[in-house]
């Protein structure tokens, strides 16, 4: 954990973004491969916005989706696409080449599979770029919660097909896994966390394991040295982190869970995770209502904060964070509408002479550090592999 601690030890406030029209940033993803020079934010008046990744200056803008914003990925092959879906029934491809530019590269709609269009809630690519998956939202007629699929490669055709089985309630996050072009996890308002290897075909084969989470799930990231770990966030600020590696055993999946992490790590909500590669850890970032950040590791031994980002930074809840493994460097954003750059040994550009924003040890009372007790497991819930939730229609065995 010192590695980590130290890598973390001199993050201080190097840059925020200019003025920009009152809007929440609602998520961020930063653009991949060597001399990438952008990252992207989706916002809650429904555009995407460009960034310089080291400056955070404007680069552009799009704007065309008829609703709330529920997804935002880059091509992993080709940078150049952005991905962004929406509660429209939309899922756009954007040419960043051509920021500003009408309409989008590609578009991707859900006609033919059940109803004629469905309302998303997440979205995700593969690591191929060949498969693109939203989630929707629950219909009101109490029909069936979708996970829908298309082949990225032939923008405009037809979904190849969809789940219809897994959720009871909407899908409310989608997580590729990083290597594995045909591993997938997905997170729902039902409280369930489900995996999948697409490979095996139907829906009911390719479902692996469903764990829950005890509320609706939020934010889902793989961990791990092999990304054989998944950790899940509720919507209740709980926290769980699942071995599938343990698939194959007896032993229940959790590593660690809370129902609750809230009060001891000294954070009012959860942000979300992130798998450090350099580091070799997992990355979990909490905040306060007043726009405080705690930088905290989790791991099979439990939760423990590593240091908190105070003062002169953002003043009201944090919504989105991305880790640049490049430059050591993380970005916030949140509903202020400020997007913040922190970096080593950072100095605020602009503004004044002073540096506004500064780093600090701790959270709460006093700082905690690698010495600090860590968060304990305090649910007693367990997660193993079944096949089916308890309150869905058995199917017949196959014979």
């Amino acid at each position: 954990m010192e590695g980590l601690q130290q890598k973390l030890a001199g993050l201080s406030l190097a840059r925020r973004s200019g003025a920009a029209p009152p809007t929440y940033l609602l998520a961020a993803a930063l653009q991949p491969g060597a001399g990438a020079a952008l990252l992207a934010v989706s916002c809650s008046d429904f555009s995407v916005r460009l960034h310089r990744r080291d400056t955070l200056r404007p680069a552009g803008e799009f704007r065309g989706h008829g609703g709330p914003l529920c997804g935002l990925t880059w091509g992993h092959a080709s940078p150049d696409l952005l991905y962004s879906g929406c509660a429209d029934g939309k899922v756009r491809a954007w040419d960043v080449r051509r920021p500003g530019a009408a309409p989008p590269a590609q578009t991707f709609s859900s006609g033919g599979v059940g109803a004629a269009a469905h309302s998303y809630c997440s979205l995700d690519l593969n690591c191929s770029d060949a498969l693109l998956a939203a989630g929707a939202e629950r219909p009101d007629d109490d029909g069936d919660s979708l996970l829908v699929f298309w082949d990225a490669r032939r923008p405009g055709a037809a979904p190849l097909g969809a789940f219809s089985e897994s959720h009871a309630d909407d899908v409310t996050e989608l997580r590729f896994h990083p290597r594995d072009r045909d591993r997938l996890a997905s997170g729902g308002a039902d409280g369930l966390v489900n995996v999948f290897d697409l490979s095996r075909g139907d829906e009911d084969e390719a479902l692996l394991a469903t764990c829950r989470c005890g509320a609706a799930a939020g934010a889902l990231c793989w961990s791990g040295p092999a990304h054989q770990q998944l950790l899940g966030l509720s919507r209740d600020e709980g926290l769980h982190l699942w071995d599938l590696d343990r698939l194959q055993g007896d032993r229940p999946l959790a590593l660690f869970s809370a129902a609750d992490a809230r009060g001891p790590a000294g954070v009012d909500y959860l942000v979300g995770g992130a798998w450090l590669e350099g580091a070799g850890r997992l990355l979990v970032v909490g905040g306060t209502a007043g726009g405080d950040l705690r930088l905290m590791e989790c791991d099979g031994g439990g939760l423990r904060p590593l240091r908190g980002l105070l003062r002169g930074g953002h003043d009201a809840t944090v919504r989105c964070f991305l880790w640049d493994e490049a430059a050591d460097a993380l970005v916030t954003g949140g509903e202020d509408a400020r997007l913040l750059l922190w970096k080593p040994g950072g100095a605020e550009l602009g503004g004044g002479a002073e540096l506004r924003g500064r780093a600090e040890l701790g959270g709460g009372a006093e700082p905690r550090g690698a010495g600090a007790e860590p968060l304990k497991s305090r649910s007693a819930l367990k997660s193993r592999t079944h096949r089916k939730p308890s309150f869905q229609k058995e199917k017949k065995k196959k014979t």
